[in-house]
């Protein structure tokens, strides 16, 4: 009788403690991120490396990370409110705020622009875009911002993919396997971003045919920004808040400290992707990437008409305005005093 008193008192200490637990666990907010492990989402990789995003929320908040090896499939995680702020391209953002009717997502601020690029393999000798006709190209993942950059290219060029009834293949596949077929000789080329450009080039001895940066005015134009789940901002305007200044120093010193973020997003390039970027890689990347928190609406809206062109929209989008939310970074902006956002 003695020994069932003591587990019943046992057992009750246990469940008193266990209440008292819950709520301190139940009181710590989680923000769930998506990113890619790529250079074009730095300030992802190096906030969350050194810890800077987890030191600028507060001990209080839990950041969960979430890795992604392209737009569409982060999208989905975003549409199945599986994640809160997502650093993603600009089609995948489109489509999804069409999608969703403009209910799900609004664009936080820019990231990055540049880095994206046509490779083509060493023995492919082209000269004009005509040569194209017969070659297999590759692209990250159907729909995303790169595979309709070279859709576009090669209809504005008189060509079309084969599903289109035209000459030349393409074969969507994560970035990795782009550099496996490409090794392989199983594709021509690929139309990517950094640093598997730099990749193609400096390790596979690919030759640049395009490089975006060249069709753009001024070479501006998106290819990460830093978008939010609408009910997550409604919901935490001051952990928003936070997360945008982080990312715009983190932005800021990108640009004016690159070498020492070079290290920093390299350790977690490592974690996630088995063994570091060459720093040759890292150096050839950083030369055609341009870090920044502007909106890069004109762009923007140009890749909006674009993807509706390729037929990846269903209708022409209208005010698209509306996707973007930029009161956090025209706060933060104003608060330092900048004439412009950085």
């Amino acid at each position: 009788m003695r020994k069932i008193k003591h587990l019943i008192l046992s057992l009750f200490l246990l469940f008193q403690l266990s209440s008292v637990v819950r709520p301190v666990q139940a009181g710590k907010l989680k923000v769930r991120v998506g990113y890619f492990p790529n250079i074009t989402h730095a300030q992802a990789l190096v906030g969350m490396g050194n810890g800077y995003f987890v030191a600028q929320l507060g001990s209080n908040v839990e950041i969960e990370p979430y890795l992604f090896n392209a737009g569409p499939s982060a999208m989905e995680a975003l549409l199945a409110k599986r994640l809160d702020l997502v650093y993603v391209g600009p089609n995948p953002a489109l489509n999804t705020h069409l999608r969703s009717k403009g209910r799900v997502l609004r664009i936080l601020a820019g990231a990055c622009s540049g880095g994206s690029a046509l490779v083509l393999r060493p023995d492919r000798q082209v000269r004009r875009v005509a040569e194209f006709s017969g070659m297999k190209l590759g692209t990250p993942q159907l729909g995303n911002t790169q595979d309709v950059a070279l859709r576009y290219y090669l209809r504005k060029n008189n060509l079309l993919s084969k599903e289109e009834g035209g000459t030349v293949a393409i074969f969507p596949a994560g970035n990795s396997n782009l550099l496996l077929l490409f090794k392989r000789g199983e594709i021509d080329g690929a139309w990517t971003v950094e640093p598997w450009v730099s990749r193609l080039v400096l390790e596979e001895e690919g030759e640049i045919f395009i490089n975006e940066n060249d069709l753009w005015p001024q070479g501006i134009y998106p290819t990460t920004y830093l978008v939010g789940a609408i009910g997550f901002i409604k919901n935490h305007p001051e952990l928003v808040r936070k997360w945008v200044k982080a990312h715009l120093d983190l932005t800021l010193r990108l640009r004016d400290h690159p070498e020492e973020c070079m290290a920093e997003l390299n350790r977690e390039m490592e974690k996630w992707m088995g063994k570091p970027l060459s720093m040759k890689v890292l150096e050839s990347a950083f030369s055609r990437l341009y870090f920044t928190c502007r909106p890069m609406e004109e762009p923007f809206a140009a890749m909006a008409e674009r993807a509706y062109s390729l037929g990846f929209l269903q209708e022409r989008p209208a005010n698209l305005s509306a996707i973007f939310e930029p009161a956090f970074i025209e706060a933060e902006v104003k608060e330092r005093g900048y004439a412009e956002i950085p």
